[in-house]
């Protein structure tokens, strides 16, 4: 009979201001009593202004399990890092949580179950997007549709299988710190970036049939914000690992260069407007239909939604390769390129 060893996760929750949602996220990812491992939960809080951490400090009254890491580097790139190392001695696995998620019973014990089975380094899960308010329920449709993650396969509830990146869950402690962890020069698309090196190094990961709720931007502003970070990252991997771009990657740039030659066009006639015409038209309409078919109609904002997902990515890809241009032409300005001045956790 082969032995096996009573598994140990270290959940990690990197944080900042995330009073509005870090309390229900920590009891939705704290394992039940039973489950058959261990477990220590890490929030890695990047200097919260508002009560995030007199919440976490409240909920550790009642689990000794759950202790606040200083995150000083504030990205969460940095917090995994921190957390890799910072683990208890016992520790094999990593989990990584987010604050805006709401996690189902047993995800804990499913990444370890699926760890062992698949003898893999990773493991990722799909991700239903939910909205509480009016507007993040219309983005949260924007987020869940074709039309707004390009047929992703972590967007797909219940698919499973071997795949080259998805949304964080697990990793093997071991393999993520010998792999040199997070890229910390990323202060988004880190998890990404670091699928490249892991695929590339001959390891393997799963995508679980496991699904989490994630809750969205509420606002445009910040979503837009995030979309921007969304595409200066994923252009960022692409321009540091030298990789194809896949079909749905281009087109949010294919889209934000055919609405501005349209746009600078127009000066010229009015007819060149035709495109961006028909590309707001197309997205508004399949708002109102979406509205229409589930009987919300909240959901005639995800049109206009999609569009902010869309052209914002495509701005921050855009400013990201012109930035790696700049580069070229001025050296000496490489070593910060990769950066964004955004610390934000989400």
């Amino acid at each position: 009979m082969t032995f096996v060893p009573r598994a140990f996760a270290s959940i990690v929750m990197p944080a900042l201001n995330e009073e509005a949602y870090i309390a229900d996220a920590i009891r939705s990812i704290t394992p039940r009593d039973g489950e058959g491992f261990d477990y220590e939960i890490l929030i890695l809080d990047g200097g919260s202004s508002d009560r995030t951490v007199p919440i976490v400090e409240n909920l550790a009254v009642g689990n000794p399990r759950i202790r606040v890491i200083n995150n000083e580097r504030r990205s969460q790139a940095a917090a995994m890092n921190i957390a890799a190392r910072a683990a208890d001695a016992r520790s094999d696995l990593l989990v990584r949580a987010d604050c805006h998620a709401d996690y189902p019973p047993g995800f804990v014990g499913k990444c370890i179950e699926t760890m062992r089975a698949k003898d893999v380094a990773s493991v990722v899960v799909s991700m239903n997007t939910h909205g509480k308010t009016c507007l993040q329920r219309a983005i949260a449709a924007a987020q869940n549709s074709i039309i707004g993650n390009g047929g992703s396969a972590h967007r797909v509830a219940g698919r499973s299988g071997y795949v080259d990146h998805g949304h964080h869950a697990a990793f093997d402690r071991r393999d993520f710190v010998e792999l040199g962890g997070y890229d910390e020069s990323f202060t988004h698309n880190e998890d990404a970036e670091f699928d490249v090196r892991l695929v590339r190094s001959g390891r393997r990961i799963y995508l679980s049939d496991v699904s989490i709720t994630y809750f969205p931007r509420s606002d445009f502003v910040s979503l837009a914000r995030q979309y921007f970070n969304f595409g200066w990252g994923r252009a960022n991997t692409i321009i540091k690992h030298r990789a194809r771009p896949k079909l749905r990657q281009i087109m949010p740039l294919l889209v934000l260069v055919g609405c501005s030659g349209a746009l600078l066009m127009s000066i010229v006639h009015h007819l060149f407007l035709l495109p961006v015409g028909l590309y707001a038209g197309a997205c508004i309409g399949w708002g109102l239909v979406a509205a229409y078919r589930q009987g919300d109609t909240c959901l005639s904002a995800s049109g206009p939604a999609a569009m902010v997902m869309h052209l914002s990515w495509g701005v921050g890809a855009a400013a990201r390769i012109i930035r790696a241009g700049i580069d070229r032409l001025f050296p000496t300005r490489a070593s910060v390129s990769a950066q964004r001045p955004s610390t934000s956790q989400g």
